[in-house]
Formats: C-alpha cells, structure tokens, sequence
C-alpha cells in the first residue's frame, strides 16, 4: 500500500485534533477524536514497535526489527517509506531527535495505561483505584494474529505481568469483601494459565471467601486432573491445606 495516510493534517476539518488513541491489544486500531485512522501496514507495525517498546529506539534498531529478513539498506528504506506514509501527520505521531525516534507522548496507548495499572496491583500500594478492578485489558492479547518475531518475547513479558495482576486483583478484592468481582478476576487469571497454580488458589480462595465451598472444591479438582493429565504433577501442599479444611 503506498498511499499516504488518509487523514488531513494535524487538523481535522479545520479544528484542531484534541485526542490520539492507539491500541495494540486485542488488535491494531488508531483513533482521532474517536474517528478510525486508515493506516497502512508498515506505518502500523513501525507505530506498535515503538508504543510496545515505550522508549527512544535507534532507526536502525526499528528498521532491522520490522525488516529482519532484508539487508540493512533495504529495511531503512522500508522504514523512510514507513515514515514517508505518515504524510502530515507524522509530527503529531513520532518523536525525533537525530538518529532515535519515538512514540509522541500525547498519544494515548492502551498496552502502557494497562501495564501501569498490572504494577500498581502487584506493588506495595495499599487498597484499589476505581479503575483498578477493570478486567479491560488485563485479558486481552498483545497484537493477536501477528507473526512478527520481535513480538514473542514482548508477549511473554506481558503475559507473566497481566496474569500477575489478575491473582493480585482476586486477591485485594477477596480483602476488600468484593467477592462476586474478585471470582470474575480469579476467572480471568485462570483463562489466561490455566496451569498456574497462583491464579488457581486466587480463584479458589475467592469461592471459599463468598462460602461457595462446592464451587471451590470443584474448581480444585478440575485443576488436580488437568495438571495430573499435561504435567503428571499434584497441587502444592499449599493448595491442598486450603482445601482441605472445606472438603463436602
């Protein structure tokens, strides 16, 4: 696709543009004002790469990154016409300074307010924001369906950090006496790993929390056969004890 984006400058209709959004979980959208962006792939694979990154980025670093399997020369040229694509808008989208470029910080990026939120729940911070016990996010995958390579570690790291989030969720919410939305989060902790024993005990300490004895009990023995089946291995000690006390 070698057309420009088809947006108009850094103004739309003649008003100046108020909000720029970017998501990249659940899939790749850029918004203006709540209006859909028209993007070209490699203008999109160049915006995730740096809103995924979150930090300055060499253009030979983003270009040898999006066009691994070209030469050198020929992936900076990607990347120039990747650049050239953003037409007028690319001052209001990348930031530069010589050699490093990066995302412009007014753009609105779900993967960074989605971090922000999965280290707050599993710091030291005491007690729960109003936004904090959103699953929004916290269960969706980054850029599902790409096969970029640069994307399988950034996907792990996300993983292991939302999965962490959503146990600690369960559990503040368990705390908190807010047992009905501390299951939602248990269930999503355990839709996401469903062999992490973590996510496992958050969601059966929140049925034990709400006096569902059956459904933790349940909840347990569907997790002994499946880890029995796929790893041969039994629950912690840990697992057990909490159980135990509660068996019908």
């Amino acid at each position: 696709m070698s057309e420009r984006m088809s947006v108009v400058g850094a103004t739309k209709g003649g008003t100046p543009v108020q909000q720029l959004r970017l998501t990249v979980l659940g899939g790749f959208d850029l918004h203006v004002d709540d209006e859909p962006v028209r993007v070209p792939l490699a203008v999109q694979r160049m915006l995730a790469l740096l809103a995924v990154r979150n930090r300055p980025q060499s253009r030979c670093d983003v270009a040898s990154t999006l066009w691994m399997d070209t030469t050198q020369a020929r992936a900076t040229a990607n990347l120039r016409g990747a650049l050239w694509k953003l037409g007028p808008w690319r001052s209001e989208l990348i930031g530069c300074d010589g050699d490093r470029m990066w995302l412009a910080p007014r753009i609105e990026v779900d993967l960074t307010q989605v971090v922000a939120r999965a280290r707050r729940l599993i710091g030291p911070e005491p007690g729960l924001r109003t936004d904090d016990t959103a699953l929004e996010g916290l269960e969706d995958e980054l850029l599902p369906g790409w096969d970029d390579e640069w994307l399988a570690a950034e996907r792990e790291a996300l993983h292991q950090l939302r999965v962490h989030g959503l146990d600690s969720l369960c559990t503040r919410l368990v705390e908190g006496g807010r047992g009905a939305e501390a299951v939602c989060a248990g269930q999503a902790a355990v839709a996401a790993d469903p062999l992490r024993e973590s996510a496992q005990r958050a969601l059966i300490a929140a049925h034990l929390a709400e006096g569902n004895v059956s459904e933790a009990w349940r909840q347990y023995e569907i997790y002994r056969q499946l880890l029995w089946e796929s790893l041969g291995l039994r629950p912690s000690p840990q697992l057990v004890s909490l159980v135990a006390v509660a068996q019908p």
